[in-house]
């Protein structure tokens, strides 16, 4: 009996509000994305944001063009032996 008593009494404490607070950096994200600098909204994070944009970009185009590729091997007609 004690033991099952300890149960809500172990859930109370994980969602108390003793825990640890996190500081809100909403508004110095929206400072940061709003800022009128004639950036480009994908880019105003920094320098991880310009690197994963061109990555992005350089995959999105590669891909296109492999699926061109393989889009006009298809079309040609087979060779007969």
């Amino acid at each position: 009996m004690n033991r099952l008593m300890k149960v809500p009494l172990l859930a109370g404490r994980a969602f108390s509000s003793s825990a640890r607070q996190m500081k809100n950096k909403v508004p110095e994200a929206q400072k940061l994305f709003q800022a009128d600098n004639g950036l480009p909204v994908h880019v105003k994070g920094g320098t991880t944001d310009v690197l994963l944009y061109r990555a992005t970009m350089t995959l999105t185009i590669a891909g296109t063009c492999y699926s061109l590729y393989w889009l006009l091997v298809a079309s040609m007609p087979q060779k007969k032996a």
